[in-house]
């Protein structure tokens, strides 16, 4: 029996981004999240005995540039060789984008595969085939450098690439399942993907996500998968690497008759949160949604909820907060009132409206996104196109922010 372990995307020591990380503490547990997920898949590694660890692509996180980085991955590729475990690794799109991985010397128990791609025995009857990116990217298939699977023998392949398309990632070395099912191996190991996926059973075709989130972009748990080889047989488990886990949830509060009724429900809500947590710390963007009663006050208290939230989730110990999104409806009685602020809310809905107004709005939504830094920028409006959306979001939000206070003021 051979036991394999199997990540990608491990983007090492790339920074996590959340606004709770302006927390002193959940600052300092999480900026060396990136390397302690991996860690963890080394600590899953000796724990279980395996043969080889395979690499799937973009171990590093494009241009950054840090001999620290080296010296972490290089102590952790020795644990592994001090075990007598291979590692197996190929160049995806942010490696080849990267020069630390041409600047240090790997250990010698690990095998970087090439461009031109190759195949080495694992084991007589176990053999691991695998291609890497040339550059930064990689426009056409990379299939035709494989070579043809070994007759008799279990046979893994490596591949970096975004199949026949996904969401939030590049079209890189494209391909469609179909040809990887249908080319001959036992277990196709792939990467590029963040999301675990397991495309395919017979044989395996697997994403295993990467094994630490970013953002909560990239939210749930982060992931690994464990082969384990008996007799030709593949069985494939999966293993949590995450430290901190990005959480997204929702919560219908039209049932909320009076602040304390919401303040229990957002306590059960939040404790069931961390029940179902699988990492060590937890940092949720919860959504409040329905038609509650007060909704006009919970508008105009926002700050105040954001705050007691805040501390709930504080108490749990393992949870922060990432932001508090408030999506409630006012409810049909409150919608059909007519009142000053009615008459109010329809004033401001005719202003945010007004081409005029519009057009200075999105001049300051551009003045102030001009201000931060290019980085920062890039992350929060990539596409400039997107500003008269996010102006019209912002108006929009502005002006019930303004009708709930008045309206909160004289209730």
């Amino acid at each position: 029996m051979i036991k394999i372990l199997h990540t990608a995307d491990v983007h090492l020591d790339s920074p996590l981004k959340s606004l709770a990380l302006r927390d002193a503490d959940l600052r300092d547990r999480v900026i060396a999240a990136t390397r302690t997920a991996f860690a963890r898949i080394v600590d899953v590694a000796l724990d279980q005995r395996v043969s080889a660890v395979l690499i799937a692509g973009d171990l590093f996180d494009g241009q950054a540039r840090s001999a620290r980085t080296g010296a972490f991955l290089t102590s952790q590729l020795d644990r592994l060789s001090d075990a007598g475990i291979r590692v197996f690794y190929i160049k995806g799109n942010h490696d080849a984008d990267n020069p630390v991985t041409g600047q240090i010397d790997l250990p010698g128990n690990v095998h970087v595969f090439d461009a031109r791609g190759g195949k080495v025995a694992l084991a007589d009857d176990l053999w691991i085939h695998g291609v890497s990116f040339a550059g930064r990217t990689a426009t056409d298939s990379l299939l035709p450098r494989f070579s043809a699977p070994v007759g008799g023998a279990v046979n893994i392949a490596m591949l970096h690439t975004s199949l026949a398309g996904a969401a939030g990632h590049d079209p890189y070395a494209p391909c469609a399942l179909s040809d990887l099912t249908g080319a001959g191996f036992d277990y196709w190991a792939l990467g590029h993907v963040h999301g675990r996926q397991v495309h395919a059973t017979d044989p395996w075709v697997v994403m295993p996500g990467m094994p630490q989130g970013r953002d909560i972009g990239e939210a749930g748990p982060k992931t690994a998968s464990l082969l384990t080889i008996d007799q030709g047989r593949i069985t494939v488990e999966t293993v949590t690497t995450s430290v901190v886990e990005f959480i997204r949830s929702t919560i219908d509060i039209t049932d909320a008759d009076d602040d304390d009724g919401l303040r229990t429900m957002l306590r059960n809500h939040v404790q069931d949160i961390a029940r179902g947590l699988h990492s060590d710390t937890g940092v949720t963007r919860l959504t409040l949604t329905g038609t509650p009663a007060r909704y006009w006050q919970i508008l105009r208290d926002a700050d105040l909820w954001t705050e007691q939230l805040t501390q709930m989730l504080l108490d749990t110990g393992v949870l922060w907060l990432d932001r508090l999104v408030l999506d409630v409806q006012a409810p049909s009685s409150e919608a059909d009132q007519t009142s000053a602020t009615a008459e109010l809310t329809q004033t401001m809905a005719d202003l945010t409206g007004d081409p005029a107004f519009a057009a200075a709005a999105r001049a300051l939504v551009a003045d102030t996104l001009g201000d931060l830094p290019a980085s920062l920028r890039a992350h929060l409006m990539p596409d400039e196109t997107a500003i008269p959306d996010l102006t019209a979001r912002l108006s929009e939000r502005g002006a019930r922010r303004v009708t709930a206070m008045m309206k909160g003021a004289v209730d």
